[in-house]
């Protein structure tokens, strides 16, 4: 995938971590958003490691994986921030 499907990719998938995880995070849905283009590509990293295979275009496998990785990454952001 290009950079910029990357980045629409990972906004998706922050915005969807989001609306799985609910409340208030410092820096509000911006943060949410850069929280879910890092996660996405956490999320694909962690699943080419672990044998699951990667993010390979806009199919719903690599939806969960890039949503997967957004909600860790969203979860360990609320554990430093508190």
């Amino acid at each position: 995938m290009g950079c910029f499907a990357w980045v629409i990719f990972g906004l998706l998938a922050g915005f969807l971590a989001k609306v799985l995880m609910p409340g208030k995070d410092k820096g509000g849905l911006v943060m949410t958003l850069i929280l879910g283009v890092c996660g996405a590509m956490l999320g694909g990293f962690l699943a080419t490691l672990m044998g699951f295979g990667g993010i390979h275009g806009f199919n719903l496998p690599s939806l969960l994986i890039a949503v997967a990785g957004s909600v860790l990454l969203l979860l360990i952001y609320r554990v430093v921030t508190k």
